[in-house]
């Protein structure tokens, strides 16, 4: 005979895994430092390589008053205007990484935490009937 509420716990949980299982088990390798850590490492090759290519841009649209030639002084300003707005805007970039996956990780431990509590309410309530129906193919 079929347990209805062991099938429904199995399927709750499989429901659970299969929707949030991508997002919270790879978070379980790691300590949240070395995670976010990551993350942050990730967002400031990401963040410095999307600049040079706006650099880049705005050097290819600027590059005939370059080739005319520019003063000392334009260079050096626009220089200190890039560099600013480097330091400024990776600067927040990596505080919002920071915020997003600190909260990512914090979300995925409890998730996992619940999931694992989950586990053993059911392996507590229904793994005791695991015995009895295993001999000879039948349940007592």
């Amino acid at each position: 005979m079929l347990n209805e509420e062991k099938i429904q716990a199995m399927t709750d949980l499989a429901v659970f895994e299969k929707h949030q299982g991508r997002k919270i088990f790879p978070v379980n390798q790691y300590f949240k430092s070395d995670y976010v850590g990551g993350q942050l490492f990730r967002s400031f090759f990401g963040y410095t390589f999307s600049f040079a290519l706006i650099l880049l841009m705005w050097i290819l649209y600027k590059l005939d008053v370059l080739m005319k030639g520019a003063d000392i002084d334009q260079l050096i300003g626009w220089i200190r205007n890039w560099g600013l707005a480097y330091v400024t805007g990776l600067g927040g970039y990596l505080l919002i990484t920071w915020k997003i996956y600190s909260r990512r990780y914090d979300f995925a431990s409890r998730s996992q935490t619940m999931y694992v509590a989950r586990l053993k309410h059911l392996d507590r309530k229904f793994g005791k009937d695991r015995g009895k129906e295993n001999r000879g193919g039948a349940a007592l």
